[in-house]
């Protein structure tokens, strides 16, 4: 089984590398691994460019943003399982892919994967200040405002192809709308494992505290997009706070 390992990147010359080599680290030996640049001018292309020979496809160009860029990825992908690895994150150790790619044999039937991941401090201590455990997947938590960590989920090409990619009327929340897309409109077939599947750093596009207003409005109309009262943003937001201090 062929992975997909898509890694989207715009001036991310302090973490790029990091995500770079533990894409190319992983044990699994059939990984496609595909790195969309949106023409970085602060090092990052140099770095990317370091590691051109081993990766799958590279292409840096103006884009109009994470979430074109993503498509762009996809539209590029030849895997049978496609996830991604954000410029500012890590897979959890070298055996995230095999774990991925086993659970998906050992269940044919299963369309789409996830798992659990930690948010980390964007320094040398990588401090943990989340630990978002995934749990198993029901529609009713859905409808209290869960969704599974994006950069965990891997799915399977044909499901992508079929329900397409992110909708880019949406800055930064296109993830939310995808993944109730997909596992509320569509109901597609998904599994949990208790495993680690990602690093990430604070400070990233979906974590930054500037942008948490944008982040809150979008999914409101997300939520109401699929028939969901706005109360479920709400919640969705204290869950992640409960989370936050508990860790504290």
């Amino acid at each position: 089984m062929k992975v997909t390992i898509i890694t989207v990147c715009y001036n991310r010359v302090t973490t790029i590398e990091k995500a770079i080599q533990s894409a190319l680290n992983q044990d699994y030996n059939n990984i496609e691994y595909i790195v969309i640049d949106g023409n970085s001018n602060d090092g990052t292309k140099e770095i990317i460019e370091k590691y051109k020979d081993q990766i799958s496809s590279y292409t840096s160009e103006q884009d109009n943003g994470m979430y074109d860029a993503l498509n762009k990825g996809l539209k590029l992908a030849t895997g049978e399982v496609i996830g991604l690895l954000h410029s500012d994150d890590e897979f959890y150790d070298s055996s995230v892919i095999s774990t991925i790619a086993k659970a998906f044999e050992q269940d044919q039937t299963t369309n789409a994967i996830y798992g659990n991941g930690i948010y980390i401090t964007n320094d040398t201590n990588e401090r943990i200040i989340r630990n978002r455990i995934g749990g198993d997947f029901s529609i009713e938590k859905l409808k209290k405002g869960w969704l599974p960590l994006h950069t965990t989920v891997f799915i399977k090409k044909s499901i992508i192809d079929q329900y397409g990619g992110y909708d880019l009327t949406n800055r930064i929340a296109s993830d939310t709308e995808f993944l109730l897309r997909y596992l509320y409109k569509h109901r597609i077939n998904i599994k949990y494992i208790n495993s680690y599947i990602v690093k990430m750093r604070l400070g990233g596009l979906s974590t930054s505290k500037s942008r948490a207003l944008i982040v809150f409005k979008e999914d409101v109309k997300i939520y109401r997009q699929y028939g969901l009262s706005s109360f479920v943003v709400l919640n969705k937001k204290l869950g992640t706070l409960k989370q936050y201090l508990r860790r504290k």
